[in-house]
């Protein structure tokens, strides 16, 4: 997909002087942080991100070498083996003469949309309902561009059965599934990509929940343990980290092995490997203005900190509803509250850090609801294909053995 600059200078021009600055601050440490030959993480919410092409260009951004790893939730993981958007119908599953005791509100069955080719190609992993397509077919409804996989037959069902066979030859090689389901993923997605360039993209603690059986065999890959000790080690070697609309970040700032903000304490009296967010950059674009307002308040006499000292409930001392994510954030030096539409503020931190490494992209996002975010939506359907399992065994048989030897 060509990139269109004028677009995103537009939106740049169009933000607010306070956004302007916070995202001219953040852009400005993350191009030194590169330049010094440092590492950048991403922490990833699901829908928006997916919607907004965030995913697919933070895949971009670890092809070209900016972005260092990523953690994400096991929705995101669910959607990019099913290849990120995809086109479905939607009809009346009554119709269908489907039960309602377990169709969604409203009774919606969904139809991925696929060609002849596709489907000949899945039935070689699985029996597919030809007649109740063609039912489906024969149905009035409407036709959207959503989230890939998910509740739509037959590949919201084929992700399902696939995370399962993953999750053994996970299991066999004591991997977590997100690595392991890489080597079938498209490039065009953060778990193709990430296996490809060795970069790590992991699922955290809180979000595990979501994805459906795609959650649980992430979750029964390898133990929670294992799982908050990697996530520290990516963090420990980040010097900034960048949340993007994501909530439930207490394991990043107050994990099990972060000493800082966090109850790293203990494991590091027992003997643990810990790490300290101290002097990292966090960068937080959220839509959430309470997070700025309690990290302003942090910044103008310390109130968040003192709340802490003080053992009484943050929300009473800052009059403000609290998320238990915003302490930890607040009180970091370098912290960075971008208060914004991530479906604008990405495509212009991308474009801005990488014209200042002279470093060409090959995609980048818009704004769902712009003409350029609907062409974009359109060419990741068209383009950034589901999860191959004959890609996926040619190269676990060769590939992971070397991996697991390695200790990747």
């Amino acid at each position: 997909m060509g990139v269109l600059i004028k677009p995103i200078e537009k939106y740049y021009e169009e933000l607010e002087d306070e956004v302007r600055g916070a995202l001219d601050d953040c852009i400005n440490k993350l191009v030194k942080i590169k330049e010094s030959g440092g590492n950048i993480v991403v922490a990833t919410g699901s829908g928006p991100n997916i919607h907004e092409g965030v995913t697919t260009l933070i895949a971009e951004l670890i092809k070209k070498g900016v972005i260092d790893g990523v953690i994400t939730s096991s929705a995101v993981i669910a959607h990019e083996l099913a290849g990120t958007l995809d086109r479905v119908k939607r009809v009346d599953g009554k119709k269908l003469g489907l039960s309602t005791d377990f169709l969604p509100r409203g009774d919606v069955f969904e139809f991925t949309q696929m060609t002849a080719e596709e489907i000949e190609k899945l039935e070689r992993e699985m029996v597919i309902d030809k007649e109740l397509i063609k039912k489906g077919e024969n149905l009035e409804g409407d036709i959207i561009i959503k989230a890939a996989g998910n509740v739509a037959y037959p590949m919201g069902l084929r992700t399902e059965r696939i995370s399962r066979e993953i999750l053994s030859v996970s299991l066999a090689y004591g991997l977590p599934f997100e690595l392991v389901a890489g080597f079938g993923c498209d490039q065009r997605t953060m778990l193709g990509i990430g296996a490809e360039k060795n970069i790590p993209v992991m699922v955290s603690v809180p979000q595990l929940i979501g994805g459906g059986t795609v959650g649980l065999s992430i979750g029964d890959s390898i133990s929670i343990s294992e799982r908050c000790m990697r996530i520290a080690l990516l963090l420990e070697k980040a010097d900034a980290v960048i949340e993007s609309a994501v909530a439930l970040t207490q394991e990043i700032h107050d994990g099990p092995f972060e000493c800082y903000t966090g109850h790293g304490i203990w494991p590091n009296w027992d003997g643990y490997r810990t790490y300290s967010l101290k002097e990292k950059v966090l960068v937080r674009i959220d839509l959430d203005v309470n997070l700025k307002d309690a990290w302003i308040k942090e910044r103008e006499g310390g109130m968040v900190q003192k709340s802490i000292n003080m053992g009484k409930p943050k929300t009473k001392v800052l009059g403000v509803p609290f998320r238990m994510e915003m302490s930890g954030f607040a009180r970091l030096e370098q912290s960075v509250p971008i208060v914004g539409d991530i479906g604008v503020i990405w495509p212009i931190m991308a474009w801005k850090i990488c014209e200042a490494l002279n470093i060409s992209l090959d995609f980048i996002s818009y704004p769902q609801e712009s003409e350029e975010g609907k062409k974009m939506r359109e060419w990741i359907v068209e383009n950034v294909k589901p999860f191959d399992k004959e890609t996926f065994l040619e190269k676990t048989k060769n590939g992971l053995p070397i991996i697991r030897e390695g200790r990747k």
